[in-house]
């Protein structure tokens, strides 16, 4: 186990140091089953780990609604987490299942389970145990899917598909509890990149919960004052490239949107108004927290 202190581990600083070792390297290092890198819109391992130290405490738990083939799981199952994964693909369940097992084979003593179920069991009566429990969900962005034969999903339904399962989250977060979404960066066809970040705060505040933090996780690694970017092969022939006449720049991060539930922060912001002068309160406005985050964005 990496962490059995009482409390997070990991100091919440708004960049992440995660891209030392390139993702094979981290697959292979930790004892990931074949399989696992077919995934393409995985949570890294050091970015789930470093998000599961950051914002939970041992012993927690730790839900994925749309695991993938189970990195997030694998991760708090290391950290000294209970963990909770779900996938209705029977490909990435079974890679999932078997991540998990490998955990529990090499010491991680905490429940971890992985449903055959789709983001919308978490309404159900089914989940009625859940409810008010979870220290924090952690999922991705999934633009993809498992389909060889169709593998890309159009952006807008993978937008509605994250702003759903959000909405069958936020009653299931503990109070202080967090969900972080992690968002590798997506481009349209013109080659341009989409701003994932303003549509994920919208999908967050329609599911009542507030932003508190926007993180960058490298995926490049940091070598003394330089990022060294480790970009595919089709990524660098994009960069190189200059026949739509549109500027490419090799990624070098994966976004990150930590939100909490809106009646939690209401209920610091009102603490905190009772504490200090009203010109020094900060007040949380919903509809006025999309237009800041597009004015960040720009």
């Amino acid at each position: 186990m990496r962490d059995r202190s009482p409390g997070p581990a990991t100091r919440r600083l708004s960049v992440w140091l995660t891209g030392q070792r390139d993702h094979v390297t981290q697959l292979h290092d930790s004892g990931y089953v074949p399989g696992t890198e077919a995934d393409t819109d995985r949570v890294p391992p050091a970015i789930a780990g470093h998000a599961i130290t950051a914002y939970t405490h041992p012993g927690e738990l730790v839900l994925d609604p749309d695991c993938g083939t189970g990195t997030v799981l694998t991760e708090a199952l290391r950290a000294g987490r209970h963990t909770l994964g779900l996938t209705s693909d029977a490909r990435w369940w079974a890679i999932a299942r078997a991540n998990v097992t490998a955990a529990r084979r090499d010491g991680a003593c905490h429940d971890g389970s992985v449903l055959d179920a789709e983001p919308k069991t978490l309404a159900t009566a089914r989940a009625a145990g859940l409810v008010g429990r979870v220290g924090l969900v952690l999922t991705a962005l999934r633009t993809t899917t498992a389909d060889p034969a169709g593998p890309e999903r159009d952006l807008d339904s993978a937008f509605n598909n994250v702003a759903t399962t959000l909405n069958h989250c936020e009653p299931l977060l503990r109070p202080g509890g967090h969900l972080i979404v992690i968002a590798r960066p997506v481009r349209h066809p013109d080659g341009s990149l989409a701003d994932v970040t303003t549509r994920l705060i919208t999908a967050g505040v329609t599911a009542r919960l507030i932003a508190v933090d926007r993180c960058v996780a490298l995926t490049a690694e940091l070598r003394g004052n330089r990022l060294i970017t480790r970009a595919t092969f089709a990524e660098r022939r994009a960069a190189r490239s200059c026949a739509t006449g549109t500027p490419f720049a090799l990624t070098a991060h994966h976004e990150v949107l930590v939100f909490q539930r809106a009646a939690d922060t209401e209920l610091v912001s009102a603490a905190t108004h009772r504490q200090t002068s009203p010109m020094q309160t900060t007040r949380h406005n919903l509809s006025g927290l999309e237009d800041q985050a597009r004015r960040r964005v720009a």
